[in-house]
């Protein structure tokens, strides 16, 4: 039987167009990247094919406001109607998981978006969310406007693809990792690369704090002790 991991430790590192692995996402990739002022652009895919990163990096190399499921409506709201000039792009990460005024919120980011996009105050608007707009179980109206501009489908990467980026990542880090035990994260681990990265980086931290190598049985006994330790807490 599969162990599945339960660590959900996102990268420390700030994502970027550098540190993303590409895979089969250049399109996107380059379509996010090439974003014009007064267009947006509507990114889908599963859990693992970067979204956010794509969203947070776009934000971090052009400057902007990001958005999710955790920020208030009222926030939104604000940035779409407020007197304040709009930043050059505006991000709105996870919008399947919106609740009712979140939804009514990005609405009238939309609404905003629409009214500026033929002036001098036009902004990009860039979305994502895990499923393609007409299948998205959201508000009508909002539904419409995810499809009303660009769409570009993500693709989770391949092993391979991970592999070669986890690898590198533990080299630029020096970490000792042994071919084994990388192996044994792509077969009993997450899909989402974060999540594995994250690992190693937990696994390399208990090594050093308890002198050992790295190891398959020591990742196994990691786990293991974190999982008794959920228990207990819960």
């Amino acid at each position: 039987m599969k162990h599945q991991l339960i660590l959900d430790i996102l990268p420390i590192t700030q994502p970027t167009f550098d540190n993303m692995v590409v895979g089969y996402n250049a399109q996107a990739i380059a379509a996010a990247r090439t974003l014009e002022a007064g267009q947006t652009l509507y990114l889908w895919g599963p859990d693992g094919s970067g979204r956010t990163h794509l969203l947070r990096a776009c934000i971090h190399n052009w400057s902007g406001l990001y958005f999710d499921a955790t920020t208030p409506p009222e926030h939104i709201t604000q940035c779409a109607t407020g007197d304040l000039r709009m930043p050059p792009w505006v991000a709105v990460d996870d919008v399947h998981k919106l609740n009712l005024a979140s939804q009514a919120a990005c609405f009238t980011l939309y609404n905003r978006f629409k009214e500026l996009s033929g002036s001098e105050q036009a902004f990009r608007l860039i979305v994502a969310g895990d499923r393609a707009p007409l299948n998205m179980l959201l508000r009508e109206d909002l539904r419409t406007r995810l499809g009303s501009g660009l769409v570009e489908r993500l693709m989770p990467l391949s092993d391979q693809d991970k592999h070669e980026a986890l690898t590198t990542l533990a080299a630029e880090q020096a970490m000792p990792l042994a071919p084994e035990v990388l192996q044994w994260l792509l077969t009993h681990g997450s899909r989402d690369i974060r999540v594995l990265w994250g690992t190693m980086q937990a696994l390399d931290r208990y090594a050093l704090s308890n002198r050992r190598s790295i190891t398959v049985p020591l990742l196994k006994t990691m786990l293991a002790n974190q999982t008794s330790s959920q228990t207990l807490r819960l």
